[in-house]
């Protein structure tokens, strides 16, 4: 009889499903991600997605990043470009990658290595940061689409990601490979080294070690042109800073706002004459990165030792080091008071020429000095783990049990461009700095002097479990053998978070100057069983529960129920429900209230309501209207977790041995989503949010309360879709065409509690888009040492953010294909050669007037900024 493989093994389009493998080779009941009881691949009831190292490398995907973004059902929008200016939390993002399984955040994927967790990145505690994972010592990725908290427990809601390394090397491999952009930036470069020693099977024993070393040139908005600029008028595209060299004044007395540059053209292009009260705009995209610089280091090193012929004892160790440097425009300064004693007062000895209406009070200046140099963050993370675990047989028992002791390290640095608020603002008042021209030579010294360096915070977070669990077949059923699995797992987290206000609390224009130190710690405790009953030839059911007590957050029970039925051998129906829930990391519980920048730029609803100054007078043109505001953000030791219920039902055909369909329907309902509310909300809405709106006690604004909390529902449900058409050996070769695609057909979400839901499928709401249509799709060729593989990556396009854009040009993005054409050639003894080409009809992003990240005039988050490049690729293994 045929197997179907249930799991969808489709990964990239580069691989056929497993059950057509030769049919006399003896199948190997294995642990697959998504169960606890070994079983024959093709008897997994769940969507499971498979992707070998091997199809990724043809692909030049040097990332586990990369590899995750060619999974359609995976929205992840948070990579390396992410670390330029922050992410949504306020606080730099470490340079962190994520995942992110049906759009439902980062958060909500559960990432595992070797089956067992892996400390969360320190600045949120809320996802894995995808750059420790050791992808060169990888033998394959599996991806379950589908909730599984009755499993792993928390953070399962969206699926399971499970990187899989090489269980045994007994080679020594070198392998370099490089990939070479058209256009300038953005090279990168890889060397790793991995050998191992020592046979199993006859020796008792296997020893190996993976080091890798990856590099990333800077990209920078200048080296491509549809990131040079955020003013672009025939798009209506203007997002730019009031904050600008030179500097812009407003007169509190008489009322006066200008620029005494303004007539003479500001500072182009870095700032621009385009408001319409006399002032300079900076057009601070100019000067950032579109991809920062970054180094990636890694180890990763396992010793297997066979105790007998039922038992194995195993030792791994990974270290892993993240190295990225970024850039963003000069430090913006505001709020600065010049007195008319300054010999840079406009009209005084100075040089700054007169202006009409000035009282000859102070004014109130913002000016970013362009002369300090772009703000540069250093961001270091490094992770370490250390896993110690048995496995074997025991009296009918398949067991597994380990101890995990794992911890993830990030640190920020000030190295160039940040200043000290305080002294900068003294050589303002005192005569000293010049906020309208370039310095003299005591101006210049000065201004060096105000330099803020060193280490500005840093985090940890560590997690050290014991987990156990135990297999085996109990009688015989209609259809087979039931089968049972028992298990548990005691775990405690440990978070801490330290910023160094000496620092932080000097520099405003880092966003971290109210951030504060927190930390926090819990113990959870779990047991969870799993029964297989095969009730009939072709009918199996799959029984599942999962009890966790959290010492902080209280306890959860979660079943899932799984059914498989084969009517015939072309025909496999599959079905799946189940309870989820992801409980509320230690920073969102624990961490104080910090007083951060907004995202975007937005008017005071009071003082400057729809962009017009108010006649208060307290009002300020260069604070309350388009600019960065403030937000205070912290924990909320009230926050309950968030809870989710899922079921999916699917299908798979295989008419013929050459082809097979997948069809799988999924449905997921979240209720008490963590998260703050969107910025963009608070603002659009003043009546509904007014409480929000925190101010000083003269009036003018403070921040807005923006404090993590139980939001309301997320609903959304869609369809996953594989082929693959196999064509056999022939004279001209094999031939596979596969298909993976993901159709979202709704997801919608409240801001609030029973609040109004919100569309967001084929449009842009609150910070990111969700796409109506995701596929991969792939050709594959192979005869005798040669292979080739032509790939597509696709998104449907949607409406734009169009944040305070005017109707004329309200922005739909189109859709977006990459194509990569890769081969490789076996034929030399030991040696694997591969080239390709990425990006191979050189596909520009298209516009985006998203204003949510730093870089604008495209979306970096789903798109590919480096334009068509070559890959190169050899390996050698003796």
């Amino acid at each position: 009889m045929r197997h179907i493989y249930a799991g969808g093994m489709l990964g990239l389009g580069l691989i056929a499903p497993m059950a057509h493998a030769q049919t006399d080779a003896p199948m190997q009941r294995v642990e697959i991600t998504g169960s606890s009881i070994k079983r024959l691949a093709a008897e997994t009831a769940n969507p499971l997605t498979v992707i070998r190292a091997d199809d990724f490398i043809k692909q030049g995907l040097t990332t586990a990043q990369e590899v995750l973004d060619r999974i359609p059902s995976n929205s992840s929008s948070f990579g390396s470009s992410n670390v330029v200016g922050g992410n949504s939390s306020g606080l730099p993002t470490g340079g962190q990658a994520s995942a992110d399984l049906r759009g439902l955040g980062g958060d909500k994927t559960l990432v595992l290595l070797n089956g067992r967790r892996i400390a969360n990145h320190p600045y949120d505690g809320a996802s894995v940061d995808l750059n420790i994972i050791p992808v060169s010592a990888l033998e394959r990725v599996e991806v379950l689409r589908d909730g599984a908290s009755a499993i792993y427990g928390t953070d399962a809601i969206g699926g399971v990601i499970n990187f899989i390394t090489k269980r045994s090397v007994q080679t020594t491999t070198i392998t370099a490979e490089a990939i070479l952009p058209r256009k300038d930036g953005a090279d990168e470069k890889r060397v790793n080294l991995s050998s191992g020693f020592g046979n199993l099977d006859t020796d008792g024993y296997n020893v190996f070690g993976v080091f890798d070393y990856h590099k990333l040139d800077i990209l920078t908005s200048q080296q491509r042109d549809f990131s040079k600029t955020g003013v672009i008028p025939d798009r209506g595209l203007s997002l730019t800073s009031g904050t600008t060299f030179p500097g812009n004044y407003f007169d509190p007395t008489s009322g006066a706002t200008g620029n005494p540059y303004f007539a003479a053209g500001c500072d182009a292009p870095l700032s621009l004459p385009i408001s319409s009260n006399g002032t300079c705009r900076q057009d601070y995209t100019r000067q950032i990165d579109d991809l920062p610089e970054q180094k990636q280091t890694s180890f990763f090193g396992k010793a297997t030792f066979k105790l007998n012929g039922d038992h194995l004892a195993s030792i791994e160790y990974l270290h892993s080091e993240n190295d990225v440097v970024s850039h963003t425009a000069p430090p913006p300064q505001t709020g600065l008071l010049l007195p008319i004693t300054s010999k840079y007062y406009p009209g005084n000895s100075g040089g700054v020429p007169a202006v009409a209406g000035l009282s000859g009070d102070p004014l109130s200046v913002n000016w970013r000095p362009t002369e300090a140099g772009q703000r540069e963050i250093n961001s270091k993370g490094a992770a370490d783990r250390l896993v110690f675990s048995a496995e074997g047989l025991f009296k009918s028992w398949d067991y597994k049990a380990g101890f995990t002791l794992s911890e993830s390290r990030s640190a920020e640095y000030f190295t160039n461009g940040y200043v000290n608020d305080a002294k900068f603002a003294a050589g303002v008042a005192n005569g000293i700095l010049n906020p309208f021209g370039k310095q003299d030579a005591t101006g210049a010294t000065y201004l060096a002097s105000t330099a803020l360096r060193g280490q500005v915070q840093n985090g940890k977070s560590r997690n050290t479990g014991i987990d156990a669990k135990a297999s085996r077949d109990l009688m015989d059923l209609a259809g087979g053998k039931l089968a049972v699995a028992i298990g548990g797992e005691l775990r405690r987290e440990e978070a801490d978070f330290f910023v160094n206000r000496d620092i932080a609390g000097q520099a405003s224009s880092s966003g971290l100057s109210g951030s504060q130190s927190t930390d926090g710690a819990r113990t959870i405790k779990a047991i969870f069983g799993e029964i297989n009953m095969p009730l009939l030839q072709d009918l199996e059911v799959n029984l599942a529960a999962r009890y966790d007590d959290y010492s902080d957050v209280g306890s959860t029970t979660n079943p899932k129920l799984g059914l498989r039925y084969q009517p015939t051998k072309e025909v496999l129906l599959r079905g799946s429900a189940s309870t989820g829930f992801r409980a509320p990391t230690l920073f969102e519980k624990n961490a104080p209230q910090s007083k951060n920048d907004t995202n975007n730029s937005y008017n005071d609803p009071i003082l400057c309501p729809g962009g017009v100054l108010s006649s208060n007078p307290i009002a300020n043109p260069l604070r309350d209207c388009d600019l960065q505001q403030f937000k205070l953000q912290g924990g909320n030791q009230n926050l309950s977790p968030e809870k989710s219920k899922t079921f999916s039902v699917g299908v798979v055909l295989e008419p013929v041995p050459q082809a097979t369909v997948a069809i799988d329907y999924w449905n997921i309902r979240l209720k008490d989503k963590i998260n703050a509310l969107p910025e963009e909300a608070i603002y659009g809405d003043y009546a509904k949010y007014q409480a929000r709106f925190l101010r000083n006690p003269d009036g003018s604004p403070y921040a807005i309360l923006d404090l993590k909390e139980n939001l309301g529902k997320v609903n959304t449900d869609g369809v996953d879709v594989s082929v693959t058409l196999r064509s056999g050996a022939t004279q001209a070769g094999n031939f596979t065409l596969t298909l993976d695609g993901t159709y979202v057909h709704k997801y919608e979400y409240q801001d609030e509690r029973d609040g109004p839901f919100i569309q967001n499928v084929g449009r842009y709401a609150a910070n990111n888009p969700v796409f109506r249509w995701k596929h991969n799709l792939a050709l594959n060729w192979r005869l005798a040492d040669w292979n080739a593989t032509l790939a597509q990556s696709f998104k449907s396009g949607y409406t734009d953010q169009n944040l305070d854009i005017e109707d004329q040009y309200l922005n739909k993005v189109p859709s977006y294909a990459l194509w990569n054409l890769s081969g490789s050639y076996t034929g030399f003894k030991g040696f694997i050669l591969t080239a390709g080409v990425k990006n191979l009809l050189d596909k520009e992003p298209p516009f985006s007037n998203q204003g949510t990240l730093f870089q604008k005039g495209y979306d970096p988050r789903y798109t590919d900024p480096v334009g068509r490049a070559l890959y190169l690729r050899g390996t050698y293994s003796f």
